[in-house]
């Protein structure tokens, strides 16, 4: 990475100017650093916290490509489990199946069903069901746009209802 000179306090002293920002200031500002407008459903402490980041990044430079990369891996960005990863320890899965009710508990290293531990939600969802199952599927964690999503290999279509008869 490239040296740079900076004034690290000059760098903090622009993000408590942010942080005092609020409203369309803050969008405002937003827009000027990343060029576009921001999303209207970003909440005001996000948007601080994003042009904070970029500040820091182009006064002191950014993570290489090999660091970034294994934080992705890490986040499961784009992997199967991100939904699963998403869930925190503790959170209890409900599913009735075939009139019976299972419950599922979040562990740190994975999931417990029936007292029993289990690495991934399709493992358990298998072992209910006694099929190969997608787990965040099987414990409905995937929303319908999620599904037709990955369906259509594409946007996910609107979802269409039928009229009463």
């Amino acid at each position: 990475m490239l040296q740079r000179f900076v004034d690290p306090a000059a760098v903090a002293a622009e993000i408590e100017r942010v942080r005092s920002l609020s409203g369309n200031a803050l969008r405002r500002r937003r827009q000027a650093v990343f060029g576009r407008a921001a999303p209207e459903e970003l909440t005001a402490d996000l948007l601080r916290r994003m042009i904070a980041n970029r500040l820091q990044e182009e006064a002191f430079g950014t993570l290489d490509r090999d660091t970034l990369k294994v934080l992705d891996g890490l986040a499961g960005r784009g992997g199967s489990r991100r939904c699963e990863r998403s869930l925190k320890v503790g959170t209890v899965l409900v599913r009735d199946y075939q009139g019976r009710r299972h419950t599922v508990t979040v562990a740190p290293e994975g999931y417990v069903w029936e007292g029993k531990p289990y690495s991934s939600l399709s493992a358990v969802a298998r072992a209910i069901t006694g099929t190969a199952w997608s787990g965040p599927r099987f414990f409905a964690l995937k929303s319908p746009a999620e599904q037709d999503l990955r369906r259509e290999g594409g946007a996910a279509r609107p979802h269409r209802q039928s009229r009463p008869s």
